[in-house]
Parts: structure tokens; sequence; C-alpha cells
């Protein structure tokens, strides 16, 4: 991480450095810009403006103290629109450490990096171009780029421990959003937010944060849900993710042509048949644990390996537990190739060795530089803005560094946030936000129907140039906090 303290660094000299650096940024005038694009029949004129917010504490500390982060703040408004009646989306990535360019540059904006519908890596020079699929239709459109994500950094040490954490982050978000609705006096205009992959885990908590700041939402828009680590992390003792994610495995399996008969018909055929399968068998098999049968093992391990073409000897021997690494390392071996963990689209070949280690992922690899290329580009050439300092896309430090504890809980290992999405919108509130500005229905967001290849096909909103997650299905969360059970 280009701004991250060496570990043998003085801690005074460190902390007087950040503090200069984030002095700097938040005194550095905004880089403007503008721009048109046709969307539905309407030639669209907008204002960009990028600019570093300060971040500071809450409470009385934060009056009277110092900035404790610069975080950078996209913005592209429509020119006349009258605030009270022109929504304003603030989105952000995932990660945690990733930037906001993939949905700013390849989802929601109006410029979109130009890239193959395939998943393969295009060749340079990586172009720009309208984005017919941009939300900029609907909402004036906000990109917020995390504390050290970016170019955002914290002005100390201490500061960078405290806001690479669950609440951290969205203690921070918060006061982002509060001072640029200030800024651009926007008080009186609905507010959204849009995050994706751990995003949705931002968000839920931001809806929450919100609301007790006094800021109502009328809409949140959740992408790739990942508001409950325990739907997407494989470990021992916990088998959800098994369930949620074989019909995404399904889906996989069908796109790289692995399937045979009916379920290699249509994209739909297989995830379809899996998620019967995971409701009515898959997952009492593996609550049954070991009392379950040798019959009945049998049974279910020979469907799995039909839905994902792995060997039934496999699905045994990893006793009906498919993880994702086991997958995407073992789906394609026969050919000698894996597939990609971040586009599932996409496969690079094994090394000679045949490791089940990753030494990289094909899926990332079509699109980071394409896009980090491309963001430079347009940030320097569009927006004029001019540093030396690294632009952190992808920051495997902070992800490493995250503190997933929340409040005084110690020890968690399965950070979640839909208790907070849950008291964000209690009855009759909820209606509004479920219903009036969600741009996917709740069968396809909250069941997080996985179509991995193509976002054009189960977020139409976002378009096919967005880079499409391996999503699994995921909990509806209800009023009062209560999962339907019906979604398992």
């Amino acid at each position: 991480m280009a701004d991250a303290p060496q570990p043998d660094s003085d801690p005074k000299e460190s902390d007087k450095k950040m503090r200069e650096r984030v002095d700097k940024l938040v005194a550095q005038a905004a880089s403007q810009s503008s721009g048109c694009i046709t969307l539905g029949a309407r030639a669209l004129d907008y204002s960009v403006n990028a600019a570093f917010v300060p971040v500071v504490d809450e409470g009385f500390d934060g009056v009277l103290g110092e900035p404790q982060a610069a975080v950078m703040a996209t913005s592209y408004v429509l020119k006349g629109a009258v605030p009270h009646a022109r929504p304003v989306c603030f989105a952000f990535n995932g990660g945690p450490g990733s930037a906001p360019v993939w949905p700013h540059l390849g989802a929601l904006g109006p410029k979109r990096v130009v890239m193959p519908y395939d998943a393969r890596m295009p060749t340079a020079p990586f172009a720009m171009a309208d984005n017919p699929h941009s939300w900029f239709e609907h909402f004036d459109l906000v990109f917020i780029d995390p504390p050290h994500t970016g170019w955002s950094t914290t002005a100390s040490l201490d500061a960078r421990k405290k806001l690479l954490s669950v609440d951290g982050d969205v203690a921070a978000l918060t006061e982002v959003m509060r001072i640029w609705l200030t800024r651009h006096k926007r008080w009186s205009s609905p507010v959204c937010l849009a995050g994706e992959s751990y995003g949705t885990m931002r968000g839920a908590a931001l809806a929450d944060k919100l609301q007790s700041s006094g800021v109502a939402l009328c809409g949140l828009i959740l992408i790739s849900c990942a508001m409950d680590l325990r739907s997407i992390v494989f470990a021992p003792t916990n088998d959800l993710p098994y369930s949620l994610f074989l019909p995404a495995f399904a889906n996989v399996s069908q796109y790289h042509g692995l399937l045979k008969g009916s379920l290699a018909k249509s994209p739909v055929a297989a995830p379809t048949v899996a998620e019967t399968f995971v409701d009515e068998e898959y997952v009492a098999a593996l609550q049954a644990g070991a009392r379950l049968g040798e019959k009945r093992r049998g049974r279910v391990a020979r469907r799995i390996a039909e839905l994902t073409e792995l060997p039934q000897a496999l699905v045994e021997e990893k006793y009906l537990r498919i993880s994702d690494n086991a997958y995407f390392f073992e789906a394609l071996r026969p050919r000698g190739r894996i597939v990609g963990r971040l586009e599932a689209r996409d496969s690079g070949p094994m090394a000679a060795s045949r490791t089940r280690e990753w030494e990289f992922d094909p899926g990332i690899e079509a699109v980071a530089s394409p896009y980090t290329m491309a963001a430079m580009a347009y940030f320097g050439e569009q927006l004029g803005m001019s540093t030396e300092t690294r632009y952190e896309v992808l920051s495997h430090d902070v992800h490493k560094s995250w503190n997933w504890n929340r409040g005084d809980t110690k020890g968690n290992g399965f950070a979640t946030t839909s208790p907070n999405l849950a008291r964000a919108a209690p009855q009759p509130a909820s209606q509004s936000l479920r219903r009036q500005w969600l741009l996917r229905s709740r069968h396809a967001v909250q069941r997080e129907r996985l179509v991995l290849g193509a976002a054009r096909h189960t977020c139409r909103g976002v378009g096919p140039h967005s880079t499409p997650l391996l999503r699994c299905r995921s909990h509806d969360v209800h009023a009062g906090g209560r999962p339907d059970p019906a979604q398992g």
C-alpha cells in the first residue's frame, strides 16, 4: 500500500507525514469538469466534481479537533435540476479495500471502460465511452473512495487503525455524506445508497447510522449481498455457504459447457434445478452430518456431481461440501485451467504443478489493468487531478488489516450488518426502502439468484459492462430483523 507506514518507521514521524498529507489534500481545490450524455432519449448536461472531504471525530472532539482523514468523493450532478426533485445516490464498492472504480467506471457512471462481453482482457489503449446503462438518468451520483483506497488516506496510525474497521468505516462515510450534502446544498434531495459485495455490509450499517444522524433514506440498493459473513465464509461448522453457492457453481459449469442433457440447455436451467435441490434435499443432508445414511449420502453426492460436473468421488471426499476454492480449482482441471474468482466466465492456465494454491486470479487479471489505466487517464486528463501518489484500486493491506469486530464484541468471526438494516427499515418505513427505489426485484436481489455470466441478465440497471461477481443467494431481512424461514 502506497501510504501505509513501514513497520520500522518512527510512529511520530509517520504521524507527522500522514498529517501533512491529509492537510494538503483537504486544502486542495476541487477538480471540476462537465459533460453530456443521452439517456432515455434525453440529453443530460452534467457537472463533475472531485474533491477531498475532511473526516473528523464524532461529538465535541470532532468539532474542536483536526481532520482524521481525507476522503475523495467524485460527483456527477445534473445541470439545472431542482434539488428537491432530483435524488442523490451515494455509491461505493466492497473489498474491504477496493476503490469504487468498478461501479464508477464500469456500471453506474456516465462513462465506462470499454470491455469485451466475454470477460477477456482488451488490448491497449483502453478506451472510455459514454455508458448507455448509467444510472444518471435517475440520480445524481456520488462515488466515495473509503479511507486508504484510491487517494483517500488517514492522518495518523491511530486513525488508520480506527477507520479500517466495520464501524469506523461506517462512521467515516457517514461524515463524508453529511458534508457533501451541506457543501452542495442538497439536504432537500431524496437520498439513496448503492453498495456492492462488502459494500452491502457497509450500506446496511450506513442506512442505520444515517438515520440516527437525521438522514432518512428513500432507497437502498444492494448488489451481490454480503451483509452476513456466515453466508460467504467457508469455515468449519458453518454449512450455510455450501448450500448458497451450489446454484452458482451449476451456473458456472453450464457457462463453460460442462453440463449434460437438460441442465445444459440454458443459463437458467441448471441454477433453477440446483435451487430446488438445495431447498428440498441438500440443506437437510448437510444438517444431518454423521447421521446421514450411506445410501442417501451417495444420492446427494451423485446429484451434486451432475449439477457441477465435478467427480462424484471428489464430492464424497469433501463430505458433500464443495467450497469456492475447491470448485475454482477442480471444475476445469481436466482442461488444465482454473476458474476466475472475481469473474467466473474467465479462466486461466493452471500452473505446471497443478497446484491448488492461488498464484493469480484470471478474473481480476483481465480487468485490473484496463480499469486502473483508464481511471488514471480519466482522472488526469478529464478531471485534471495531478498527483504522483499511487491510486489504490485494490489494497490487500487494507483487507488484511480490517477489524471485523463490532462495538464491544471481540473475536467476531462472522460480522453482520443485517440487524442494522432491519433497524433502519421498521414498518411501515420499510415499504419505502423496499419498493420506492430498488432497481431489482426481491427475487433478484435478496434471494440473489446467481447469474454469473452477465450482469445484463440479472441486473439490467447495472448494465452489461459491469464486472459480474460470483453471487449467491442470501437471507431476506424483514422488519424486526427476523429472516424469512422460507429463504433457508
